[in-house]
């Protein structure tokens, strides 16, 4: 992404700007030639894909590099206790679906359909899974690698949020 600036100041594409010297500009500046562009002192700073907003604390400098600082990973409000929230908040959601089946049983003695159960069990056994992979990770990277990803070839990689479905 590009941002464009005069005497250190951000313009935007699409809305007129007033130069140091008073000289308002059309907001058509956008369409004008590198060489136009220059003349009028617009400098262009190319900006630098910042880091997984989850895990650093980033913003960019004037030049459009990043600074970034890695996340606390633990402690009450840190990497891992949030990501072990959404975890235990993604996994109730996932059982809530299937709810009504177990309140049915206990209703009306109406049996749980294997299929049902064997999708409930796998719900809580991956919440555990990525618990304990949140819990065990050492480091910012080994929290990012635990996050699912596909690489260009289409193999998956990560366990977060990678849940079972069920099976019809």
């Amino acid at each position: 992404m590009e941002i464009f600036k005069v005497d250190g100041k951000q313009i935007h594409v699409g809305r007129s700007w007033t130069s140091s010297n008073g000289i308002q500009h059309p907001k058509t500046w956008a369409r004008w030639s590198d060489e136009e562009k220059k003349n009028a002192g617009i400098t262009t700073v190319v900006l630098q894909p910042l880091p997984d907003q989850r895990l650093y604390d980033s913003h960019h400098a004037e030049d459009g590099s990043v600074v970034s600082q890695a996340k606390a990973l633990d402690g009450e409000f840190g990497v891992k206790a949030s990501l072990i929230s959404q975890v235990k908040n993604q996994q109730a959601s996932l059982l809530a679906l299937t709810d009504w089946v177990i309140v049915r049983k206990a209703d009306k003695g109406t049996a749980v359909p294997t299929a049902t159960q064997t999708y409930r069990d796998a719900i809580r056994t991956k919440a555990d899974q990525m618990e304990t992979a949140i819990t065990n990770a050492a480091n910012t990277d080994a929290i990012a690698a635990l996050f699912l990803s596909w690489d260009v070839d289409g193999n998956k990689s990560g366990i977060l949020y990678d849940w079972p479905e069920i099976d019809d």
